[in-house]
């Protein structure tokens, strides 16, 4: 907020040096067209025409309040000493020359005297004192009601143009600190939520797995691979308990140091072995010589992983078959069985198995997983992930 106030008052003092000094030049202009003034009185405004710019120039890059009193002295100071002189000058191009004098070079100084009280009644003193002056510098009192409607628009519009961006940049400061403290607000929140999804996952894809095994008392599993299992699982809670952040290839296999690429066919050898432990033979077709970035390549088999636990818990059958393809921009894995199927309209929209740990998972690294099935026929699932 201090910043965007040292901006604001920044931004004021410069318009009111483009704006005072832009009509200083006019009205400089108009007091030397021949004929509106004698020379000898033109060469007598050119020292308070001078320090009026002088001033007007300081204010653009210094804030004290000298300048603007001694821009006003100059400038209400040139009213004085055209009224001592002026005699039988003609009176209509005086006061066209006086509007933009008045109107604009001394008003502009009304930008800045908006801020507080005292600098309120020195504007209100500066405008009564610059109304008076012009009436009477004109030759005979003459009264124009046009010069003085222009002169007094001018006070006006500085004086309006002053408070509104006063008054408007700090509410435009507060409403962006507010946005803004929603934004971070709601980023936090999606953050916690991909944190607790990603908890979730990972529990689902490892303790709860080895915990429906002991449910059903290992049934299809060697004892010493659901031993291997549990262990591996207790090492994960007791990381989690530790704070770290471990990264699962798979169940029961775990990266906490993730390299930025690793080889497909490495890992996916792991996951052969570990559901080949548990009593499913996976036959791999394709390749498996393909670089994907470690985040990539985390999604890509925890969701692989999750496939075959479906297979080996639901299908019924003991053999699964994952084709391995890829192209220019993407890897894909197609897992199928021959098993009991089943209607896709019968999914519990509530179970995180397929939902969160396969398609939220690949959607998180741009990836898409498709599945098909029907009762009798069995189940393939195709999973995409880019390179």
């Amino acid at each position: 907020m201090e910043l965007i106030t040292k901006e604001r008052d920044r931004l004021l003092h410069r318009s009111t040096r483009a704006i005072g000094l832009g009509a200083t030049a006019v009205a400089f202009v108009c007091l030397c067209v021949p004929g509106v003034l004698p020379w000898p009185t033109v060469l007598s405004t050119l020292p308070f025409l001078v320090v009026l710019a002088f001033s007007l120039y300081r204010v653009g890059s210094n804030q004290w309040l000298g300048w603007i009193l001694l821009g006003l002295v100059a400038g209400l100071g040139l009213l004085l000493d055209l009224r001592m002189r002026l005699n039988g000058s003609n009176g209509d191009a005086v006061s066209a020359a006086l509007v933009p004098l008045g109107g604009g070079a001394i008003a502009s100084f009304s930008i800045l005297l908006t801020s507080n009280f005292r600098r309120i009644a020195l504007l209100a003193v500066s405008f009564i004192a610059t109304i008076a002056l012009i009436e009477f510098a004109v030759p005979r009192g003459q009264i124009d009601a046009e010069r003085d409607a222009a002169i007094t628009l001018g006070w006006i519009l500085a004086t309006v143009f002053g408070y509104w961006l006063s008054a408007s940049i700090p509410r435009a400061a507060r409403r962006i600190y507010s946005i803004g403290r929603a934004h971070r607000a709601e980023r936090q929140a999606s953050e916690i939520e991909a944190q607790r999804r990603q908890g979730a996952r990972l529990l689902h894809d490892t303790v709860l797995a080895t915990l429906t095994l002991l449910a059903h008392s290992g049934v299809g599993v060697a004892a010493s691979a659901l031993q291997q299992q549990a262990g591996e699982d207790a090492r994960l809670l007791r990381q989690l308990r530790l704070g770290a952040s471990p990264v699962p290839h798979s169940s029961g296999v775990y990266n906490l140091d993730p390299v930025e690429e690793a080889p497909l066919g490495t890992t996916l050898e792991s996951v052969k072995q570990r559901f080949g432990r548990m009593g499913l033979e996976v036959s791999w077709h394709g390749t498996g010589q393909v670089l994907l970035p470690s985040d990539v390549l985390d999604a890509f088999l925890l969701a692989l992983a999750e496939c075959l636990e479906n297979v080996r818990r639901h299908s019924g059958v003991t053999d699964a078959h994952v084709t391995i393809t890829d192209d220019e921009s993407t890897v894909r894995a197609m897992v199928t069985d021959a098993g009991i199927g089943f209607d896709l309209k019968d999914i519990d929209e509530a179970r995180l198995g397929f939902k969160d740990s396969v398609v939220a998972r690949l959607k998180d690294v741009g990836g898409n997983a498709r599945l098909f099935s029907s009762p009798g026929a069995g189940t393939t699932v195709v999973l995409e992930v880019p390179k």
